[in-house]
């Protein structure tokens, strides 16, 4: 892992204190547009996007402080977020124009996100997931390389149980919308 990443880790001690520092780290590291993290209660089915960090502001900020459900169809319209919830291997992909339907639904991330490339992180614990890191890049294609998905799974390792603890404190219910 990069010195700038270990760093955060070895002297941040809270989650709130790792994710601030981690996205514009990570933005950073991997070269990306954009990096937000999506948190999910895996019982309530309710998530938020607390944490997201922008190369500049041609890129949509997409954080969200609010506990949301999550809505029912999502897993069918899409097949990455499908993926997470069976917690599945994280997904890198190199180009939406191009990817295997089976596994991005391009008019999804054309309409939710707008990205061309993306890392979809899955962050899960006992078999649920409680969260996506979403590295991605908008304007062109990106081939991910070996370093990034060493960096990926480096940094998933030692977010996952930060993401639960956070989950956990936040207590949110599945009344949430």
């Amino acid at each position: 892992m990069s010195q700038l990443l270990e760093d955060i880790f070895s002297k941040n001690k809270t989650a709130d204190a790792v994710f601030s520092a981690l996205m514009p780290a990570l933005g950073e590291v991997l070269k990306c547009d954009r990096v937000f993290l999506y948190l999910r209660h895996p019982h309530a089915q309710t998530g938020t996007v607390p944490y997201c960090w922008c190369r500049n502001s041609n890129y949509p900020d997409v954080r969200d402080s609010e506990w949301k459900k999550e809505p029912e169809s999502l897993a069918k319209e899409d097949p990455m977020f499908a993926a997470a919830v069976r917690c599945e291997p994280s997904i890198f992909v190199e180009d939406v124009e191009t990817a295997n339907p089976a596994i991005v639904s391009k008019n999804f991330e054309e309409k939710s996100f707008g990205h061309r490339a993306l890392i979809h992180a899955h962050l899960c614990s006992d078999g649920l997931l409680w969260g996506i890191l979403q590295p991605c890049i908008f304007d062109r294609p990106r081939i991910w390389t070996e370093f990034d998905r060493q960096i990926i799974a480096a940094v998933v390792e030692k977010i996952s149980p930060l993401a639960v603890d956070y989950i956990t404190a936040a207590k949110p219910s599945k009344d949430e919308r």
